[in-house]
């Protein structure tokens, strides 16, 4: 009951920065927040927008199979938002654009500009749903189980909360909300990793020394090209990731998109892109502690490794305060990943499929549809059941941005034109010849691909342009 009544409290706050934000709110405000967001705010509460519910509870984790080596990616990172801040922000901030899709109608033409626009709602619906089944599966395993609420009575009403906070304001609430659910989320974390550090009786200084000795603290590795830790396997797959699910994701460059002007925009995301670094190094850091301090209790280390974070947080080895903040801090998460990708979807859908920006009825209708699909999808996942189904959504989920990234690269890079019908079908080819070389280099070649098949996607898209492309010029980006 503790648990609920402080999600609740959580909540009303939520609700309280939502009325203060969106009074006499209309589209531009939903859409673009008027392009007055301070850019400091959006970088803060970018990183919150960033850790998902799926990311609180398994980057711990790692380190007892990839020990640190996460953090080679994170690195990576911080070069991806530099590409992003200085090659496709000037192109959003010149051409004034409300969802980034409507690039690819003026320099490669309407097809490409609809097939885009739909691999980002069918990625990212896919996706924000995943994500949020599982952070809901949690609650209800841990809290709502024990007074027998029902799993879809527990989905709809976390999803009417995200509705009814950004249903008038949109982006521009999610600006301040964001922020301050980041707050929430690192202020959680640090508490925990306090709390964790005493229980095994160190100070902090010793709780630091002894994770930068623990063998679990390995962060490169150099050795062994075939491993899907291999350091430029990482760093440059960071680098990608980032360029496409950051600088090519309409939710994650919708905010960007809000402050005043270009230059603040790229400040935002330089800053965002260090920051993003530390806040993983606390999560791994947490990983290893709670890894010392079962094995000082004679605690068997689960297979999963998400059950580390889990088992004691949510499971309550850590003690009751600990619980309560674990749950504060992940429906922060999950609250700050969702309520962004239902109000990026939403300015996609009216934007790139309806082309009705200016439509405040077609908005709120949209908006409420979009809340009840991100329901059904999360019930049709809860009816599966099955850890290798979801794997194998996640998987597909991650090829719908290859095409992004070739359709980007193809229009910023080349002056060619294309023939505009051909392009859905080659879109749809790359991501399923990745899967085939995927398929075949497991078993031929004892090579498994990690996130390079994302660059290897983005490839075989740009391939695919360029040889069904017209001969003449295209038009200018």
């Amino acid at each position: 009951m503790i648990i609920i009544l402080s999600i609740l409290v959580y909540f009303l706050l939520l609700l309280g920065l939502s009325w203060l934000t969106s009074r006499k709110a209309d589209n531009r405000d939903f859409f673009s927040a008027r392009h007055s967001s301070p850019w400091a705010m959006v970088a803060f509460g970018m990183i919150g927008a960033s850790i998902s519910g799926v990311t609180f509870v398994s980057v711990p984790g790692m380190v007892l199979s990839v020990q640190m080596t996460y953090l080679q990616m994170c690195m990576g990172y911080i070069l991806g938002y530099f590409a992003v801040a200085f090659v496709l922000l000037p192109v959003y901030y010149r051409l004034r654009l409300t969802s980034i899709y409507t690039y690819l109608q003026g320099r490669l033409g309407a097809r490409s500009y609809t097939t885009g626009a739909s691999f980002f709602l069918i990625g990212k619906m896919t996706g924000s749903a995943v994500k949020f089944y599982v952070v809901c599966m949690i609650l209800q395993r841990f809290v709502l189980d024990a007074y027998h609420v029902p799993f879809a009575v527990t989905v709809s009403l976390l999803v009417l909360l995200i509705w009814l906070y950004t249903r008038r304001g949109g982006i521009r609430t999610l600006v301040w909300t964001d922020s301050f659910q980041t707050l929430c989320i690192l202020a959680t974390l640090v508490l925990i990793i306090l709390s964790a550090t005493q229980a095994l009786g160190m100070s902090l200084s010793e709780a630091v020394s002894a994770v930068a000795h623990d063998a679990r603290s390995r962060i490169f590795v150099f050795d062994d090209w075939r491993s899907t830790q291999n350091f430029w396997k990482q760093f440059l797959s960071g680098v990608f990731i980032v360029v496409v699910m950051t600088g090519l994701d309409q939710d994650m460059m919708q905010k960007n998109l809000t402050c005043r002007t270009l230059r603040e925009a790229q400040k935002d995301l330089c800053s965002y892109g260090f920051a993003f670094l530390p806040a993983n190094l606390l999560l791994l850091a947490l990983g290893v502690l709670l890894a010392l301090l079962a094995q000082r209790w004679g605690i068997a280390l689960p297979e999963n490794t998400d059950e580390l974070m889990l088992d004691f947080t949510a499971g309550g080895r850590l003690g009751p305060v600990v619980t309560v903040l674990f749950s504060i801090g992940i429906v922060a998460a999950c609250f700050s990943s969702a309520d962004s990708a239902l109000t990026a979807l939403t300015t996609s859908v009216c934007v790139d499929l309806f082309r009705s920006p200016d439509d405040e009825a077609l908005r709120k209708r949209t908006h409420v549809i979009i809340a009840l699909v991100f329901i059904a999808f999360i019930l049709v996942f809860a009816r599966l059941n099955s850890t290798s189904l979801l794997q194998a959504v996640l998987m597909l989920v991650g090829y719908t941005y290859g095409p992004l990234l070739g359709l980007f690269a193809y229009g910023l890079f080349t002056r060619r034109g294309v023939r505009d019908r051909w392009v859905p079908y080659v879109c749809v080819a790359s991501p399923l010849l990745c899967l085939a070389a995927d398929l075949l280099a497991r078993r031929y070649l004892d090579y498994q691909f990690g996130y390079e098949l994302l660059m290897l996607n983005g490839a075989l898209t740009f391939v695919g342009l360029w040889l069904t492309a017209e001969r003449r010029a295209g038009r200018n980006a």
